[in-house]
């Protein structure tokens, strides 16, 4: 951080008005949105103090959510001190560990079911308490019109923004079915509180616990997406045998705790799971793409092969979805891999 950077000077000053003591903010990350996150070190304790733009993401989400995490038994960001106006909050401090630098073959399956046995509380909250005007309001709700603005980033960012690819009336048909069963898959289950990013990346282990970050954009859902979410990471990819027994054991927690009807065949939820990955997984590039064009990060264009490789894996199990995933074989991954042989190239 620089003398030319007014928010930066800004957070000092705010954060100086605050604590007795004199504090140095130390840059510790960036998260995907226009958010920074710095550490302050005090003789007894550790902060984390957040930057976040009100015009761009406002941090009233956070703190509402975070407070009924919290009072969902949920370990999460405590906020301590904050500043709607300017988007400034201070918050106690998580640690440095993400669960994704600590897994291995060995203990993914312990961590992971840990993890699991975190989304019952999630799924409980479905209204957050606004945190300057007190009003109890519900999450806003997973509907038709927010799935397909979700897809729509595949084909704006991806497909139009990094490949440039012009679709014929053939391709935009076939887009255009595959997206309609992807979107009657979602609203066709059991909605429940959704975290919305639960995976590897955003659970943080401190003292041996899982806690749970970046849940400001928390809906009510589809009960798998969470499950496919953490289970299919886009970050990291782990045996199907593996996350064949995970994907049961919340089956059964879902059977268990009544978040599915007690009839529900294995075989239903296990679409619902395996298409609902599908539709996170064609958003997730897309967003990979808008990161890279619109706010000049470009490190998650590296987690595009995996994702698309995880949407051609499962479409093809779906015979309504084959001409989706040859499609993709046959015309994006070639159109992509050029596209990042031309990158380095020009590198």
């Amino acid at each position: 951080m620089t003398l030319s950077d007014p928010r930066f000077l800004s957070l000092n000053q705010w954060l100086n008005g605050y604590f007795s003591d004199e504090v140095t903010p130390v840059l510790i990350s960036g998260d995907a949105s226009f958010r920074r996150y710095f550490r302050i070190t005090m003789p007894d304790a550790t902060f984390i103090a957040a930057d976040s733009p009100p015009q761009l993401v406002p941090i009233a989400p956070f703190i509402a959510l975070s407070n009924a995490y919290a009072a969902a038994g949920l370990t999460v960001p405590k906020v301590i001190h904050a500043d709607a106006a300017q988007g400034f909050m201070l918050m106690s401090d998580l640690g440095d560990t993400q669960l994704l630098s600590v897994l291995n073959t060995h203990n993914v399956a312990d961590y992971y079911r840990q993890a699991l046995d975190l989304l019952p509380q999630v799924a409980s909250v479905v209204t957050s308490q606004h945190f300057v005007s007190g009003l109890v309001e519900p999450l806003p709700l997973y509907d038709e019109a927010f799935v397909r603005r979700e897809l729509h980033i595949f084909t704006e960012w991806l497909l139009g923004t990094h490949l440039n690819l012009s679709l014929d009336e053939s391709e935009l048909q076939m887009l255009s079915d595959s997206f309609d069963l992807l979107v009657d898959n979602a609203l066709s289950q059991p909605s429940v509180g959704m975290h919305r990013d639960f995976h590897s990346r955003n659970l943080m282990l401190q003292a041996g616990k899982l806690c749970v970050i970046d849940f400001q954009d928390a809906v009510v859902g589809p009960v798998t997406y969470d499950a496919v979410s953490l289970l299919r990471d886009c970050y990291i990819r782990w045996p199907q045998p593996l996350v064949a027994d995970l994907m049961q054991y919340h089956y059964q927690q879902a059977l268990a705790l009544g978040f599915i009807p007690t009839q529900t065949p294995v075989e239903q939820y296990q679409t619902w799971f395996d298409l609902m990955g599908l539709q996170r997984h064609i958003k997730a590039v897309g967003i990979f793409a808008r990161l890279n064009y619109r706010d000049s990060k470009p490190a998650y264009m590296a987690d595009i092969p995996l994702t698309l490789t995880y949407i051609v894996d499962i479409a093809i199990q779906y015979p309504e979805l084959v001409p989706f995933a040859r499609w993709l074989t046959l015309r994006v991954l070639p159109a992509f891999t050029a596209s990042q042989s031309l990158s380095e190239v020009k590198q």
